[in-house]
């Protein structure tokens, strides 16, 4: 075996485990078949234009991505020594009755977050989707109320889809109650997501703190990370 190609080939094999046998690390196995892929050019092709351009174009790709992360990251970090009389607990998959890793990491932090502000009230926001035997909205009431929150500190908001959604419609229930969402309303959402909850909010004309919910397992943290990537540049291009 050509030993120019087990540098190319591990780096492959690595990326098609983490995309398809490990949950949550697919954005790192893409990086990794991409870096399958470029070490492969570098190796190989016998062009030195075809090299240069390879070269450039990854650094404009990493030098971009470290220019993105910098607010999620800055982010991240959370407003929970903040007072805030509203949380938004933006909602994540519910398996059949089971709230999945990353729902329950959101809940944690807002139980945190309520336990040492008593006076918060928080509105728990996700519909029923596929493969959802209850919305995401009561699978969170439960958790939060067997958890030794009082029900009457929490509001359902149980409609919605997206993240625009769980803002959209979480605003509409604190305008209902005569308050401005502006004045002291903070999401609660995993850490590498608050930056862009933040621009959604912005875009509904709003501003809202950040209560982080941590990742259990770093990987995954950070296969989140590079995927939010993308999800911020279509917002900032689209938003």
């Amino acid at each position: 075996m050509n030993r120019k190609l087990i540098a190319p080939a591990v780096l492959l094999f690595l990326g098609l485990v983490c995309r398809f046998v490990f949950s949550g690390m697919d954005f790192i196995g893409y990086a990794l078949i991409f870096a399958a892929a470029v070490t492969a050019v570098m190796l190989f092709c016998k062009r030195a234009w075809i090299k240069r351009t390879v070269c450039a174009l990854t650094a404009i790709g990493l030098i971009y991505l470290v220019i993105v992360e910098v607010p999620i990251v800055k982010a991240s970090g959370g407003d929970e020594n903040a007072e805030y009389d509203y949380i938004i607990v933006l909602g994540a998959a519910v398996h059949g009755d089971t709230p999945s890793l990353s729902l329950i990491e959101r809940m944690r932090a807002a139980r945190d977050y309520m336990l040492a502000h008593p006076n918060t009230v928080a509105i728990v926001s996700g519909g029923q989707g596929n493969n959802e035997n209850l919305s995401e909205a009561q699978a969170m009431f439960n958790w939060l109320t067997g958890s030794g929150i009082a029900p009457e500190r929490i509001i359902k908001e149980d409609k919605a889809t997206s993240t625009l959604e769980n803002l959209k419609f979480s605003f509409d229930i604190i305008r209902s109650r005569g308050d401005d969402p502006s004045a002291s309303t903070a999401v609660v959402t995993s850490e590498y997501h608050i930056y862009r909850a933040k621009l959604l909010a912005q875009a509904l004309g709003e501003e809202v703190g950040g209560v982080a919910g941590h990742t259990t397992y770093f990987p995954i943290m950070i296969n989140y990370f590079i995927r939010e990537a993308f999800g911020v540049t279509y917002q900032w291009v689209f938003g």
